[in-house]
């Protein structure tokens, strides 16, 4: 297999019409992209992103609601607080509800507006924009940061480079920390971590998360867009032509050239492009956006802001790189005309899904019981008969209060004629938040009500103190001659 490997070539060669020979490299390694720093308007709605979702992010496991941690995975104990709701495994139908949302509005989005999810809340790009931020704190701007990684070793270099990879890593550790926070109490987390008494499978995790941050956003930035995100890949599946994307307007801009502020470059059979490529300079994946549409592109917009500067400069109109659609370029209909193209088949479908998924999730959660019951009947004897000559059927109720608040619960029954309920604790269950229990039920019907065969029932289990948290389970009764 090794020999077989060697044997792969890495170039090929071709021969030109001339018949010089050209050999022509099929691996090129990786060259390290050094952004420049750009202020804008769309730069400003970036780091209004950024300190949002990071906000959120490391903010909310701190957060308290009846006194138990806001937003909490506990996978040990299989309970999902979210906000004031505990759901169990049963509810995995909103996990599905969720997921289905996210996809359909990720879909929708993208026909509308490209890929504004990558360029400003994707955490990849997230993360890649605040270790660059430090990047710049510590080494420079793209300049002195290209000056000083093609320096020689000297101890100004180690200094520097040593504390930018000390934030970095201090950065993702607190990220993974927090990342972990989700699922194991934070508060606790921290009481443990401040006494070296964390678990191995906590340090795991920590370690792990806080490395992919080290690693994605430190050391792969742009990689992780270009080769190992799919979405960069089947994107244009849900782009069509009436899609706001970033466009470099071709028409206006060339040819380009340099030229001296003031001259009339149109004599000189020049465009609004001065070549001066600023445009790539900011690009975080590296690309040159007057290229066209390219899958690389993650819609961030920093090459319309560096533009846009670079028009003021020159007393040019601003928009040569700009947000508009393939048919506004090519002038099927004017770009004040783009908002009014949202109503199209794609997307009003898109938003019709968008709206019944919607409405059923909000309509479940708000019609939701918190109480979960599971029935199972006692196999070994089926029916018997009491003293009094009533037949009995056993069943194994458990009771689960799946709200913030300990609730009294009571047993009930119908379905037949006289049915009564026989249970334990005098038929009243205190349970604790998110609490369980498992009761014995006994169910008594008269013989004549209870033929020979099967017969349908309810059991109603209902809160005491708070009788609208009610719910109704079936079961069968089964009755003999």
């Amino acid at each position: 297999m090794s020999q077989k490997l060697k044997d792969i070539p890495v170039n090929v060669v071709n021969v030109k019409d001339d018949g010089e020979v050209e050999e022509v490299m099929l691996y090129a390694a990786h060259k390290k992209i050094y952004p420049r720093w750009i202020n804008g308007f769309w730069n400003k709605w970036r780091i209004f992103f950024v300190i949002a979702t990071q906000l959120f992010f490391y903010c909310v496991p701190w957060l308290q609601i009846n006194e138990r941690q806001a937003l909490l995975f506990d996978l040990v104990q299989r309970k999902f607080y979210i906000f004031g709701f505990v759901f169990l495994p049963q509810d995995f139908i909103y996990l599905t509800a969720l997921l289905l949302l996210s996809a359909f509005g990720l879909f929708a989005w993208t026909t509308i507006g490209g890929r504004l999810w990558c360029g400003y809340a994707c955490p990849q790009t997230v993360y890649t924009e605040i270790f660059l931020w430090i990047e710049k704190w510590v080494e420079g701007d793209r300049a002195q940061r290209i000056k000083l990684d093609n320096a020689p070793l000297s101890a100004r270099k180690i200094r520097l480079k040593a504390s930018k990879h000390g934030l970095w890593l201090l950065l993702a550790a607190w990220t993974g920390f927090t990342f972990v926070g989700y699922f194991t109490p934070i508060r606790e987390l921290w009481t443990e971590f401040s006494t070296l008494s964390m678990s191995s499978t906590e340090l795991f995790w920590v370690g792990l998360y806080g490395f992919a941050t080290y690693g994605n956003a430190g050391w792969m930035r742009e990689q992780v867009c270009k080769y190992m995100c799919p979405y960069a890949r089947f994107q244009s599946a849900m782009f069509d032509a009436d899609t706001l994307i970033i466009s470099y307007d071709q028409e206006r801009g060339e040819q380009r050239g340099t030229r001296k502020k003031g001259s009339d470059y149109k004599a000189q059979g020049l465009g609004d492009c001065i070549d001066c490529s600023i445009c790539v300079q900011v690009c975080p994946v590296g690309i040159d956006i007057r290229d066209g549409l390219q899958y690389e592109c993650i819609g961030c917009a920093a090459c319309i802001d560096a533009c846009d500067e670079v028009m003021d400069k020159m007393n040019y109109p601003r928009g040569l790189i700009r947000y508009t659609t393939e048919n506004a370029l090519e002038h099927k209909y004017p770009e004040n005309e783009i908002i009014s193209r949202l109503k199209r088949p794609r997307v009003i479908v898109y938003a019709v899904i968008l709206s019944v998924i919607m409405g059923i999730t909000v309509y479940s959660l708000a019609t939701r019981q918190p109480i979960k019951v599971n029935i199972e009947r006692d196999r070994v004897a089926l029916v018997r008969e009491v003293e009094d000559g009533w037949l009995e059927n056993t069943y194994r109720v458990q009771i689960q209060n799946a709200s913030e608040k300990a609730h009294t619960y009571q047993i009930s029954a119908s379905g037949l004629e006289g049915i009564k309920v026989l249970a334990e604790q005098h038929n009243r269950y205190t349970l604790e938040p998110t609490g369980t229990t498992e009761v014995s039920v006994r169910i008594q019907v008269a013989p004549q009500h209870a033929k020979a065969g099967s017969h349908p029932i309810q059991l109603i289990i209902q809160s005491i103190d708070e009788p609208a948290i009610k719910t109704t389970e079936k079961a069968t009764f089964i009755g003999r001659d």
